[in-house]
């Protein structure tokens, strides 16, 4: 019998740590410990331990659990950047980062954000894994993403023995998340800025979990962008998505913001005016992930619900779940179309690199060829 690895994932009581540990549940080779203040919700099969990520003794845990993998999920949202969740999400980082290494664990995964590249005029068309985080800090929890890469990049110098992974996505949009994308895209009196149209790119929720599940599963470290195939301009998003453009003068939007912030729009502008669009190619090729939704899929599927959302009071619920069940049908038959354009790479085994895979594939031609 295979020994199986032991993977911890904290905030398994919010949004993102529910999702992934029971995502991960369904690996024969991985027990699954979930860690919050609060219980997860009631079924969800997780060996739950009630517990503060920041609490003194995680080392002590960490350490008698056995832990392979720590997924660190435990974050603080907020509109406007504030010290509470400063200290929850910055220092507690810190803490968890710290207290994996002294406690012997291999691999740790991180999510973050593209947006901490910035939307800058002087982008290029595509921002590769090193290009300069140049995000502002005055909106949202983009002040905290940044310092928790900024202490990564200085763990990973100090616990080289450490496999680290960072997961950076773009725009997240879907039926249940509650993201700024999903906000600006819910409200029709949201501004845009006259004569800006730049590229966006964004993520299915549903890929933001199979990425995350991805990269404890095949123990691949790195910092990775994620996102869909198929970024698109401001103006088709928000058309795809049934949303009247209300544009507005640049500077009379940027003093709006300054005054209302969040209460005037959920995105900051300058995600509105200039380009902020990573690289895919690490994540097609050394991560070897693939989301199962196009950018465009994505935005109808939002667009759909939404419809639906607003029709519900007309619709009986056999027509409700006719039209939930429609929407999962056309989804399903894109992807198996895209699955027929092109069979996707062979997942290496957990633990191995893409050397190794390389190696293994030239072995197997070499053998081919004496043996013909």
């Amino acid at each position: 019998m295979t020994e199986q690895h032991v993977v911890l994932v904290d905030g398994v009581a919010g949004y993102w740590g529910g999702r992934v540990a029971e995502r991960l549940l369904s690996e024969p080779d991985l027990h699954v410990i979930g860690l919050d203040t609060e219980p997860p919700r009631q079924g969800s099969g997780i060996d739950f331990i009630q517990a503060d990520m920041r609490n003194p003794l995680l080392v002590e845990l960490l350490k008698e659990e056995k832990v392979h993998t720590y997924v660190h999920l435990a974050f603080k949202d907020s509109d406007r950047p504030s010290e509470s969740a400063f200290e929850f999400n910055v220092m507690g980082t810190m803490k968890v980062l710290s207290a994996c290494a002294e406690a012997g664990v291999k691999h740790i995964v991180l999510k973050s954000s593209t947006l901490l590249y910035g939307a800058q005029p002087g982008n290029s068309a595509f921002l590769r894994e090193d290009h300069p985080l140049n995000a502002k800090r005055n909106f949202g929890t983009l002040r905290d993403l940044l310092e928790i890469e900024t202490f990564v990049a200085n763990f990973r110098g100090q616990s080289p023995e450490v496999k680290l992974t960072v997961l950076r996505f773009a725009h997240i949009l879907g039926p249940t998340v509650d993201s700024p994308l999903a906000r600006f895209l819910r409200d029709d009196t949201a501004p845009m800025l006259l004569g800006f149209d730049p590229v966006v790119q964004l993520i299915h929720e549903e890929d933001v979990v199979s990425a995350l599940a991805h990269a404890v599963i095949y123990n691949v470290p790195g910092t990775y962008n994620i996102a869909a195939q198929g970024a698109m301009p401001l103006f088709k998003l928000t058309g795809l998505a049934g949303k009247f453009p209300v544009p507005v003068l640049h500077p009379i939007a940027y003093l709006g913001e300054s005054f209302l912030g969040p209460q005037f729009t959920s995105i900051d502008f300058d995600y509105l005016r200039y380009p902020c669009v990573g690289d895919l190619q690490r994540m097609r090729e050394d991560l070897e992930f693939k989301p199962a939704y196009m950018a465009e899929e994505v935005v109808r599927e939002f667009a759909a619900l939404q419809k639906q959302k607003a029709a519900a009071p007309t619709l009986s619920p056999q027509e409700a779940e006719e039209e939930r069940l429609r929407a999962i049908i056309e989804r399903r038959r894109n992807l198996r179309q895209q699955m027929a354009g092109g069979a996707p790479p062979r997942p290496r085994p957990r633990g191995q690199t893409k050397a190794d895979t390389m190696a293994e594939s030239a072995d197997s031609s070499l053998y081919e060829e004496k043996s013909q």
